[in-house]
């Protein structure tokens, strides 16, 4: 089941990486709703976030949880929303989106445009509060 995420996950497609360990990586949205908008994901390749196991879960909660608070430090925001969907790549992510207000968090609304430059600053200023 490889997916786009796979091919991130092995370098072949290039992505803004905030945070990475041995099973888990986290990584700017290339269409984020909001600036700061993180995608965190397990290494493994599996589909649905509850087809995960236990421990794989509990890791990937726990990573998110370390990749959020950096997050709120490094973009100005009242929260940092969550958000698990599961339909849009067949791999188990979760958004971490920098959010003030509800309509924040609404994934219908037109999505922000970033240079590569200013991805690779935001995703900089996320890695320092790491």
């Amino acid at each position: 089941m490889e997916s786009i995420f796979s091919k991130i996950i092995a370098g072949d497609i290039p992505s803004y990486k905030v945070a990475e360990t041995l099973e888990y990586l986290a990584f700017l949205d290339v269409n984020p709703l909001t600036e700061g908008h993180v995608l965190v994901i397990p290494k493994k390749e599996v589909d649905y976030i509850f087809d995960l196991d236990s421990e794989t879960y509990v890791g990937l909660m726990m990573f998110a949880q370390i990749v959020a608070a950096g997050l709120k430090k490094a973009v100005s925001c009242k929260r940092i929303g969550v958000s698990v969907i599961g339909l849009e790549v067949p791999h188990t992510h979760i958004h971490l989106i920098p959010i003030n207000s509800m309509d924040d968090m609404n994934f219908s609304r037109p999505k922000l445009n970033f240079t590569e430059e200013e991805f690779e600053a935001i995703a900089e200023k996320i890695k320092e509060q790491l």
